[in-house]
This record gives structure tokens, C-alpha cells and sequence, in this order.
């Protein structure tokens, strides 16, 4: 009998939990430290309520301080688990593990991360996967290509647990900024998503959205949100940066294939207005949504287009309640629910 392969799951399958990391700097948020905390504390809420949140601290004295904010916010504090590991960031779809599956088992896959190929302070984050896997009793496998170890984030890829990944050349393929792994081929990732993801078919898109730290991450661009449907953030207004590259990723998607062969539905996701703050434009995305076993978070920024976006994802997801989470504070730090979280299947 052939050894069991690997699987990565949907984001909507059964999940045990989700993995967060309370910010105990306020570097990658200046200004806003304070209100960070009260947002994450908000985020824990509305995760907890539904299922286990594995929440990273640092040591003990931040755990006893965070664990006064939760029950001040009435936080069901009976599905939170805290785990013990100093971290240079909170960002857990990146530097924690991705959890596959074979067969039954579940497997912690390490994937090497190195700070986006940007930032030198993320020794830390390193170790994260590790404490993951011994929080889940789940092995942990060092992704490696021809001897190598292969750089990837979480937030770059999204999958319909089926055998068809979403991704982006800007995030891979760019051959001289952010290069995660040099003189990669679009024929070698694609070798890597087989073998420990199981993926059969990969669906390239463009470029990011402006302003994107991470040079093109899949979450802020698309999602799946069933096994043969894809939403997608477009940008109306032809003198809006994103414009051209998300409708040329919408384009892509329009002429792409899933493993059956057939072409995905696809759902558009407006774009809120262009958030300026300090000079920057901020990577605002309604795509950056988090699914849960019985709740979608979004995230939502003050604008006219939150009502569509909620309506629309809500539309997708008939069983699931939709809540609005402001991100406003977040998004200052340019990631909001999606790339703060890892998703931990059951």
C-alpha cells in the first residue's frame, strides 16, 4: 500500500483551533501600542467564543497581564490556552507552522521563515512552530527542496483542501526583491505544493496590492470560500493604483481551471478606500478575512464599502455568522485578522 501524502485542508474544515500571538512590543504598530491590545483582546473574544485559541505570550508576567484583560472583556477564558515562546512578531500565518494532514494524523510543517526576506529580527519567530507542534502533539517536518530548506509563508498560498492552490508570481517568482528562495521555477514550487501539500493544480496570480510589506501575499487578493469558488478584491476606479493589477488578476482567475478541470465561480470583493496614514499608503483588504468553525471574521476600516464587503462574504458562507471586526489599528501594523492568525485543524 503507497504511503498516505500529505493534504493541507480547507480553511472551513473542522478546525480544533487558532493560533495567536499576543504583541508585547509595539514596533510593528508605533503609536498605537495601547490600542493594539484592546484590539487583539476583541479578536481573542470573538475567536474563543467558538473554539480554542492557542495564544503565544512571551513569559509568565505577560501572561498574567493579558489574562486580567481578557476577563475585564469578558473573554471565555476556558478555551484559551496560552503557550509559553518569545517572538519578534505576532504575525502566526507566517512564522507558525502549517498543519497538514496524512490520513487521520496531523503534521506541523516548519517552512523556514526569515522575516519576508525584508526584516534580520526574526530568530524568534523561528521557534514557533515547534512549541505549535508540542502544543498538538504533531511532528514537525523541515520543508526541504533538493537538499535545501524551502522558504514560504502562510499568507502566501490559500488552498480548497481539494488539490488547487492560489498564489502570486509578485510573492514567488520576483527575481530581485523579497526573494525567498533564489532561482526558484514556478515548476519547482509547484513541486514543493505536491509533496507536502498535495496540490495537483496551481492557479499564478499578478502582482499585491499597493502598499503590501509582505510583496504580494494571496490573502489579500483571493480566497477560496468552497471548494469550486474564489472570491476576489477589485479595484473600480481606473486612477487607483491597484486597479490594473487586480484586474488583471481577476482576468487570470476568469481563465483558470480547478483539478476537476472546470472553472472556478468567481465572487468580486471591493476594495475600501486608499487608507493614507503617516505618508504610507496601508495595505487595507477586505480579503484578509478569518474562518472559524461557525464565525467569519472581517476585517473592516470606517468605509462605505464595509457593508458590501460584509454582505458579500456573508452571502458565501450560508452557515456561518459574519461579524465586522474594526481594523483600523491593525491595519497600521499592514496585516489585520488573516495574517495575525494560523488556523489549526482538527
Amino acid at each position: 500500500m503507497a504511503e498516505l501524502a500529505y493534504r493541507l485542508p480547507a480553511e472551513w474544515e473542522k478546525q480544533e483551533g487558532v493560533l495567536l500571538c499576543f504583541p508585547y512590543k509595539g514596533n510593528d504598530w508605533p503609536g498605537k501600542y495601547k490600542a493594539i491590545q484592546w484590539a487583539f483582546v476583541e479578536f481573542i473574544k470573538k475567536v474563543a467564543a467558538v473554539e480554542t485559541v492557542f495564544l503565544m505570550v512571551k513569559d509568565e508576567k505577560q501572561k498574567e497581564h493579558v489574562s486580567v484583560m481578557l476577563e475585564l472583556a469578558h473573554v471565555n477564558t476556558s478555551s484559551v490556552s496560552f503557550l509559553i515562546h518569545k517572538t519578534n512578531r505576532s504575525w502566526m500565518r507566517d512564522s507558525g507552522p502549517i498543519i497538514v494532514k496524512k490520513g487521520s494524523e496531523r503534521v506541523a510543517l516548519n517552512f523556514n521563515f526569515n522575516g519576508w526576506a525584508k526584516y534580520n529580527n526574526y530568530k524568534l519567530d523561528r521557534g514557533v512552530p515547534q512549541v505549535m507542534a508540542n502544543a498538538i502533539n504533531a511532528p514537525l517536518i523541515q520543508v526541504t527542496y533538493k537538499g535545501k530548506p524551502v522558504v514560504l509563508e502562510g499568507g502566501a498560498i490559500d488552498s480548497n483542501g481539494r488539490g488547487t492552490l492560489l498564489t502570486s508570481e509578485e510573492c514567488l517568482l520576483h527575481p530581485s526583491v523579497q526573494v525567498r528562495n533564489e532561482n526558484f521555477s514556478k515548476a519547482d514550487y509547484e513541486a514543493v505544493f505536491k509533496e507536502y501539500l498535495g496540490i495537483t493544480n496551481v492557479i499564478w496570480l499578478g502582482d499585491g496590492i499597493v502598499g503590501d510589506d509582505t510583496h504580494g501575499h494571496i490573502d489579500d487578493l483571493c480566497r477560496f470560500v468552497n471548494e469550486d469558488t474564489i472570491i476576489t478584491v477589485v479595484e473600480t476606479n481606473p486612477e487607483d493604483g491597484n486597479y490594473k493589477a487586480l484586474q488583471d488578476n481577476l482576468e487570470r482567475l476568469k481563465a483558470s481551471t480547478l483539478e476537476t478541470g472546470k472553472t472556478p465561480n468567481i465572487v468580486t470583493l471591493p476594495m475600501p478606500k486608499p487608507l493614507i496614514f503617516d505618508g504610507l499608503q496601508i495595505p487595507a483588504s477586505y480579503a484578509n478575512f478569518l474562518i472559524l468553525n461557525a464565525v467569519v471574521l472581517v476585517p473592516v476600516f470606517n468605509d462605505s464599502n464595509d457593508r458590501i464587503a460584509l454582505n458579500t462574504i456573508a452571502d458565501c458562507f450560508p452557515n456561518h455568522e459574519v461579524i465586522g471586526i474594526s481594523a483600523i489599528d491593525l491595519i497600521w501594523g499592514f496585516g489585520t485578522l488573516h495574517c495575525l492568525s494560523q488556523q489549526i485543524p482538527e
